[in-house]
């Protein structure tokens, strides 16, 4: 499965420290750079995004337990971050086409720092727990992981 990352997961090190697993193998998990279409990175205590505009980052395609590792790494259990799926699509892929395709594979995880725990200026809309409004805003928006051919 595919996740985008824009943060402290793009540096090598890190992925393959988080990964538990040596330089060759977190080098085969980079698929490559991407662009998160929908929302831009803020700095606060670590990264995290916020609706509109775009971040650059990088695809890791990881497994079942490589993702456990990287929910446990970005405090998911905790509420720190919130792990949602966005579509995935081409450099030359419609945008509107891909935000409402509903199949898996062509979906990508991306984690979303609360603003409120990391103190970052900056706010989710809406209502209700934070992955909640994470969520409201990216089933209603046409985000998309733009990955170049």
């Amino acid at each position: 499965m595919d996740v985008f990352v824009y943060g402290t997961l793009t540096d090598p090190d890190r992925v393959r420290s988080v990964l538990e697993t040596d330089a060759a193998s977190a080098a085969d998990a980079v698929v490559g750079r991407a662009t998160l279409e929908g929302c831009h990175r803020v700095d606060g205590r670590y990264p995290t995004l916020v609706p509109g505009g775009s971040v650059d980052g990088r695809v890791l395609a990881v497994d079942d337990a490589g993702l456990e590792r990287l929910d446990r790494y970005e405090g998911i259990a905790d509420g720190l971050y919130a792990r949602v799926a966005v579509p995935i699509v081409g450099q030359d892929d419609d945008r509107q086409a891909a935000a409402n395709r509903d199949r898996n594979d062509d979906r990508c995880w991306v984690y979303v720092g609360d603003p409120d725990r990391l103190g970052v200026d900056a706010t989710w809309p809406g209502d209700g727990p934070f992955r909640e409004r994470v969520q409201s805003v990216v089933s209603r928006a046409d985000l998309v992981v733009r990955k170049p051919e």
